[in-house]
Formats: C-alpha cells, structure tokens, sequence
C-alpha cells in the first residue's frame, strides 16, 4: 500500500464537531447536518436549514445506524460519526463546511500540485485551491466541489454529456 505524507495528517477536533443542534432549531449548522444526513442516504432529509420532524427522524435512524444514543438532538458524538464517515462525492463541498470528505479532498488538491493543510475543514486557503484547480482544468469557476470536480480530482476521464439541445417549436397542432 503506497503511502502519503498527506494520508497520515490527522484531521482536527474542529473538523468533527458542531454546535448542540436540537429539534426545531434553524440555521447554517441546521443546513450543514442536511447535507450530511443526505450524503448518509436519508433522501427524504430537505437542506432548508429548519431542524423539522423529518430531519429529527433521520437522526434518530442515524444515531441508531451508528450505535449512538436515540435522542434527536446532535452532539459532539452524532456530529463526530456523521463527519467522520461521509463519504466523499456524497456531497457538494463548499466553504464553511468540514469532515472526512472535505479532508479527502484537501488531500487531492495536494496530489495535483496544491498546497494545501488536509485539516478537514474547508476554508479559503482550500477554496483558493479549489478555484485554481477549476480554473486550471477548465471547470466551472465557483469554489464549490461537484461530481465532476471530484471525477477530475480523481483522475477519471471525464465522458461527454448526452445533452442534447432542446428547441421548442410552436405548431398549432403540438409542441415538440
């Protein structure tokens, strides 16, 4: 197995923690458990930011999944299993949020040239990164990871859409 100097970095408490969220809360933090909840598979889970019976749901399917006390409320040990376990390309990475995944990435930007702290936690020295990255292999330029930056991060060959160009026509008798 090869090993990376950037494989051995460990990743900061910072970057598995999160604030005390409980039912009915709102916020940034609210939405960042979303993306994780969905990344994990609970699609039923809306990235609104509004901690609802849904999402209270998915939480307790999750902590009971992880081994974790059943309570609703997210703590540093429900916060901690979900940011360590995300796997990465579940989820667009922006700035602001942290994890495995965000780790995983900052260790590919190192591959491809970046210099970059693999600390899990995505802030604007990793988003300077990202952006070049894009820039450089002609990606959209917005500092936000999708599928296809993490295919290009990976060295997949990228395959051209099946696009086709939709036009509509008016006839009296259809649309098509």
């Amino acid at each position: 197995m090869e090993s990376h100097s950037w494989a051995e970095q460990p990743i900061v408490g910072a970057a598995t923690s999160g604030p005390t969220l409980h039912p009915w809360d709102t916020g940034v933090a609210v939405a960042e458990l979303q993306t994780l909840l969905v990344a994990h598979g609970f699609n039923t889970v809306r990235v609104d930011g509004d901690f609802g019976h849904v999402t209270e749901a998915a939480v307790k399917a999750f902590q009971s999944q992880s081994g974790l006390r059943i309570d609703g409320c997210v703590g540093a040990e429900t916060w901690a299993a979900l940011k360590k376990t995300v796997q990465p390309g579940t989820r667009l990475l922006r700035q602001g949020q942290t994890g495995a995944d965000v780790a995983e990435l900052q260790g590919l930007l190192r591959v491809n040239g970046h210099t970059v702290n693999r600390n899990g936690i995505f802030c604007s020295q990793t988003k300077a990164c990202v952006t070049a990255f894009q820039q450089r292999h002609r990606l959209r330029v917005d500092g936000v990871v999708d599928a296809m930056a993490w295919a290009v991060l990976r060295g997949k060959p990228l395959t051209p859409s099946n696009r086709t160009q939709q036009r509509w026509f008016w006839d009296s008798r259809k649309l098509w």
